[in-house]
């Protein structure tokens, strides 16, 4: 399965991310703890050039602990800040403000040296669709300012939005890129939500999912679905899992896209425990 999602409006919210670089004093780009490297749209880093850029690893309440703490201290080795957040219950975001302040302070002191006034931070809020944009400015601004949703693609224009009287925010549309070089990174945007799933083979996805979870949560193998092992009989797989989670179709036979979509909602919905799909041991170091 070849996964490929580009909306025409995220080549139009490319160029407006462009045009308004020059507005903002930082670049918050918002990356999914479950998958640091593979929710970084590598786009984006030619567009911000040398922007002072703070990292956020959204969703760490959903991610693998100990993975967390590794890419925080990885990023942090290729001269890249960075902090984790669990966004959807607003905690950590002094942290946010806090490292923004610090990164910021040389230039704003050159302000003040010129004699200007000081004023808010103006910041702009990058990352993939479904990385948690707009659930981070509610929990800000604490009340629903920017549009939330669990599927991609619901931010499709920029908004400032302003945070009391020390914070702008410019919201800007998930942006994914037109072609993914290596489809792994594809499968686990697919897993993550990032891609809808209109455009995915649900099959396909449920196969990579259990693989996945063989190789590097076993354990969580065996307590969800009782098996030890995917093997290559795949039909087996399915009806096994299909038997013990009662997944019939009419006539007593077994729902295979049904076992399909309930394997790809376990992940999502945490029911397999906290997982992360990017493990720093594997990446290559950064450049």
């Amino acid at each position: 399965m070849t996964i490929q999602w580009f909306p025409g409006h995220m080549a139009k919210a490319r160029r407006e991310v462009t045009e308004n670089l020059k507005l903002v004093d930082i670049v918050f780009e918002l990356v999914d703890a479950r998958l640091p490297v593979s929710s970084r749209n590598p786009m984006l880093e030619q567009i911000v050039h040398q922007k002072i850029k703070l990292m956020i690893l959204t969703k760490a309440d959903m991610a693998d602990e100990k993975q967390t703490v590794k890419w925080i201290q990885y990023f942090a080795d290729h001269g890249i800040q960075a902090v984790a957040i669990n966004s959807f219950e607003g905690k950590d975001l002094q942290k946010v403000l806090k490292e923004t302040k610090v990164l910021l302070q040389p230039k704003f002191d050159r302000m003040k040296a010129r004699g200007m006034k000081p004023r808010a931070i103006r910041a702009m809020i990058l990352g993939i669709p479904n990385v948690g944009k707009s659930t981070l400015i509610n929990r800000f601004a604490k009340k629903n300012i920017a549009r939330t949703g669990n599927t991609p693609g619901v931010t499709k224009s920029q908004q400032w939005i302003k945070i009391a009287k020390e914070l702008e925010l410019l919201d800007t549309p998930g942006i994914l890129w037109p072609k993914f070089e290596d489809q792994q990174i594809g499968f686990k945007l697919a897993l993550s939500g990032a891609i809808k799933d209109a455009v995915l083979r649900m099959e396909d996805l449920a196969v990579y999912a259990l693989r996945f979870l063989e190789e590097h949560y076993p354990e969580r193998l065996q307590e969800r679905y009782q098996m030890t092992t995917v093997g290559d009989d795949l039909e087996a797989v399915f009806s096994h899992i299909g038997q013990l989670r009662k997944t019939y179709a009419a006539g007593g036979e077994i729902d295979y896209d049904a076992v399909a979509e309930l394997i790809v909602r376990d992940v999502r919905n945490e029911y397999l425990g906290r997982l992360t799909f990017d493990f720093v041991e594997e990446q290559d170091p950064l450049d």
